[in-house]
C-alpha cells in the first residue's frame, strides 16, 4: 500500500467542483410556464429525487433520464402531476439561458494542493458535451487545471457505466488503480468508479462524512488527506488541508 501512488485525481463537475443549482432562476422560468413552485420546496424535492435516482439502477439515459428527474422533482415540489411538456420546456429554457457559474469555496484550494503534488487532474461528467464542460470550467476560472475532460454527451456512454471511467484513465495514461474519482453521488460516482477499478470517493456536502462504503467526505479539502491515506503516508499538506477544513 505504501508504495502505491495516486497519479491522477478525477472529478465530477456539477455538484462537485461547481454549484449548478439555481432554484430562484428555475422558479422564475416555471412561473413563465404557468407553474408556481416554492423555491424551498423545489430545493428539498431536487435533493430528495437526486438521492433516490442515484440509489437505483438507471432505467433511462441522457436527455430522457434528465426529463425523468425533473418530472419527478417538479411533481413533488408542486404537489401535483406535472406534464412532460412543461419539463421539456423548462430544460430547453435552462439550456438557452447562461447563468453565473458558482465555484465552491473549497474547489480551488483542493486543486492547488493536488497540482502542487504533481498529480494529473481530470473531469468525468454526465453532461451535454465536452465543449459545454470546458465552457463551464473556463467561466469558473479552473479549466487550466485539467489535463482531460470527458463528457457523456460526447462519448455516448455515461456514469455509472464503467466504460466512461476506463476511457478517462486511458487518456490520462494511468492505470485505474492509480486514479481516484471524486463525485457528489454515492452510486453513480463513487461506487461506479470503484467498479471500474478506480478508487472512489463520495463528496456528500449535506452529510457527516462517516460513510465507508463508499468512503465519504464533506469537503474537497479532505481529498488530499484521502489520497495520502491511500498512499500510506502523511505529511505537511495533510495538516494544511485539515486546518482549512475546520
Amino acid at each position: 500500500m505504501g508504495s502505491m501512488r495516486v497519479r491522477a485525481v478525477l472529478f465530477d463537475l456539477g455538484g462537485t467542483l461547481v454549484d449548478e443549482k439555481d432554484f430562484e432562476g428555475w422558479v422564475e422560468i416555471l412561473r413563465r410556464l404557468s407553474l408556481e413552485v416554492d423555491p424551498d420546496l423545489l430545493r428539498h424535492a431536487y435533493l430528495e429525487v437526486q438521492e433516490e435516482m442515484d440509489a437505483t439502477p438507471p432505467s433511462s439515459a441522457g436527455d430522457e433520464r434528465l426529463a425523468d428527474f425533473w418530472q419527478r422533482t417538479l411533481s413533488r415540489a408542486a404537489e401535483k402531476p406535472v406534464e412532460r411538456t412543461t419539463v421539456l420546456r423548462l430544460n430547453a429554457a435552462v439550456r438557452e439561458t447562461e447563468r453565473p457559474v458558482h465555484l465552491y469555496s473549497d474547489t480551488r484550494r483542493c486543486l492547488d494542493i493536488l497540482r502542487g503534488e504533481r498529480r494529473a487532474l481530470g473531469v468525468v461528467s454526465n453532461s451535454t458535451s465536452e465543449a459545454t464542460c470546458r465552457r463551464i470550467l473556463d467561466r469558473a476560472g479552473i479549466l487550466d487545471y485539467f489535463a482531460r475532460v470527458v463528457s457523456s454527451g460526447t462519448e455516448g456512454v455515461e456514469k455509472p457505466d464503467a466504460e466512461i471511467f476506463r476511457r478517462a484513465v486511458q487518456r490520462m495514461k494511468v492505470r485505474p488503480q492509480e486514479a481516484l474519482f471524486v463525485g457528489n453521488l454515492a452510486r453513480t460516482d463513487a461506487k461506479a468508479a470503484e467498479a471500474a477499478g478506480l478508487h472512489g470517493l463520495w463528496l456528500n456536502r449535506e452529510g457527516f462524512g462517516y460513510g465507508t462504503d463508499p468512503p465519504e467526505i464533506t469537503s474537497l479539502l479532505e481529498v488530499p488527506l484521502f489520497v495520502h491515506r491511500l498512499e500510506g503516508r502523511t505529511g505537511p499538506t495533510d495538516r494544511r488541508a485539515a486546518d482549512g477544513a475546520r
